[in-house]
């Protein structure tokens, strides 16, 4: 197939803060091409997260003119960690929350909304950014990555052309930066090609709801972090929290790790539940729910950090796994790994991965090493008392613990556990999956080819049907699985891109790959 070119020095995968960050420090500090594609219709439209951000990196990359107009929402005014219980709550002493766990001086923002004005940023300095571009695969020649290809536009359902059919482009360039986020699939086919892994990498979905608040419940600033109730009840781990934001929202949300071992847990109901919760439940009365969103989080910490350069790129952001698990965040470490694949490139040293352990961001995930594992082995509560030791009194220094078996390993047979049953969703505070999928504004083209794709598709019935009742139905947060007859139907239009299913299925039997540029969700102030 004939294919159009575009040459550039440059090309960035992903229109989040890693990749804008790089973009932005390229066009500060030298004169190469530089041009950033993004799948979502629209810059911001598919990015997610709580988001309480350190915002050091930023002020380095922006000037201070740039960084006045950013939108950075508002200060943070209280900061608590609570262990809860079914009906009440237990406020942790300040003094034991390891000091990378506060959020002293940090903003509660919409990351949509700053990563819309970056791309603005980048945009005036020359970057050319397309949104609405998937970028398909890598463009490999010799043995290198010589850019990416961008998918076909107008192929139907069987895979025929369309009238409007427009094949896909090559953009070529020096330099190819994979900025997608958690569960990349271009990440992952560099992963694979060039055998950059260096440890098993860790994931958690993450829910995020966005509230118009009742004035009088509103405290702008303040944060909640939360432990314990749902998950520990059906032997999970993560945690809950809700953010004070500006104009009156608040955003309120469970990270639920992938590491569990009951099939019939169900992450989004987990979600609707913790919402039910008795002091949820008074905040959010007389409040309204306006957007509804569910993405992977890259958690692994520093021993699933993947080495980021290979020839011809580099991988960073939470595609190579950047976010600091003690920390709880991972849009500074983000931008810090973009202005390290930057200043690598200026220099064509290729060390953008030794440029990222040796900055802040790298030293601190080195000293949360264990922070992961801990939860893992020891659970929640033990864990996090091994993690306060471990930090406050040996620095980070205490003995490597291992955490080698992946999320999609550990799931037990139907006849292993004891079925989870969940109470209809009320309506009020708790809501049924459609109803939320329709608040993320997803949408797609209908007749184009499945982009969610079973490798085999008898092992449906054979093992996840019969063994563990087919988990997708309950794992995937937009209803895109569900069991008809005794098969698998799986209504990709539902799709909100967040690539669990990509990462939970215990035998690795789905396979997410890029629909048509621009569908998916389309997130706004999230």
């Amino acid at each position: 197939m004939e294919r159009e070119e575009m040459p550039f020095d440059v090309v960035i995968v992903g229109a989040g803060p890693a990749g804008l960050a790089t973009a932005i420090y390229l066009a500060n500090n030298s004169e190469l091409s530089v041009c950033v594609v993004e799948k979502s219709a629209e810059i911001g439209g598919h990015i997610l997260s709580g988001a309480v951000v350190d915002l050091a990196p930023l002020k380095t990359l922006l000037t201070a003119e740039e960084y006045d107009a950013a939108p950075l929402g508002v200060a943070v005014t209280s900061d608590d960690y609570l262990w809860l219980n079914a009906s009440g709550t237990t406020k942790v002493p300040h003094a034991l929350v390891p000091k990378a766990s506060k959020n002293d001086g940090y903003h509660t923002l919409s990351l949509g909304n700053l990563c819309r004005y970056l791309a603005e940023v980048a945009e005036s300095k020359g970057v050319e950014v397309f949104p609405g571009f998937a970028a398909a695969s890598l463009f490999i020649e010799n043995e290198q990555v010589c850019g990416v290809l961008t998918g076909d536009m107008g192929i139907n359902k069987n895979g025929e052309a369309k009238a409007d059919h427009t094949p896909g482009l090559i953009i070529r360039a020096q330099h190819t930066v994979l900025a997608e986020g958690a569960r990349g699939h271009l990440g992952k086919e560099a992963m694979a090609t060039f055998k950059l892994g260096q440890g098993t990498q860790h994931f958690a979905i993450g829910f995020k709801e966005l509230w118009q608040l009742d004035p009088n419940q509103h405290s702008p600033g303040k944060v909640l972090h939360t432990l314990g109730w749902p998950l520990t009840e059906h032997g999970a781990s993560g945690g809950g929290f809700a953010y004070h934001q500006e104009n009156g929202q608040l955003a309120i949300g469970l990270i639920v790790d992938l590491n569990y071992d009951n099939p019939t847990l169900d992450p989004y109901m987990e979600f609707q539940r913790f919402k039910t919760h008795p002091m949820f439940k008074s905040l959010l009365a007389g409040g309204e729910r306006i957007a509804y969103g569910a993405r992977a989080i890259n958690k692994s910490g520093w021993h699933g950090l993947t080495k980021m350069d290979f020839p011809g790129g580099m991988l960073i952001g939470c595609d190579a796994g950047t976010l600091d698990p003690l920390k709880i965040k991972g849009t500074h470490a983000a931008i810090t790994s973009g202005i390290c694949a930057a200043e690598a490139i200026i220099a064509n040293s290729g060390d953008c991965h030794a440029r990222f352990v040796a900055s802040p961001a790298g030293q601190a995930l080195e000293k949360a090493k264990n922070t992961g594992a801990a939860l893992h082995k020891f659970g929640t509560l033990l864990g996090s008392g091994y993690v306060f030791f471990e930090q406050t009194l040996l620095s980070g220094k205490g003995p490597v613990l291992s955490d080698d078996q992946a999320d999609y390993q550990v799931l037990k047979a139907m006849n292993e556990v004891t079925p989870i049953k969940y109470d209809k969703p009320d309506g009020i505070t708790a809501f049924d999956r459609p109803s939320s999928v329709y608040l993320s504004n997803t949408n797609h083209e209908e007749d184009q080819p499945v982009h969610l794709q079973l490798i085999d598709d008898t092992l449906t019935e054979t093992l996840t049907l019969k063994a563990y009742d087919e988990p997708a139905q309950r794992y995937c947060p937009a209803g895109v699985y569900e069991v008809v007859d005794g098969k698998l139907k799986i209504n990709a239009q539902n799709c909100i891109h967040c690539k669990t299913c990509d990462i939970k299925e215990p035998s690795q039997n789905i396979r997410w790959v890029p629909p048509e540029g621009g569908g998916g969700p389309n997130y706004p102030n999230m």
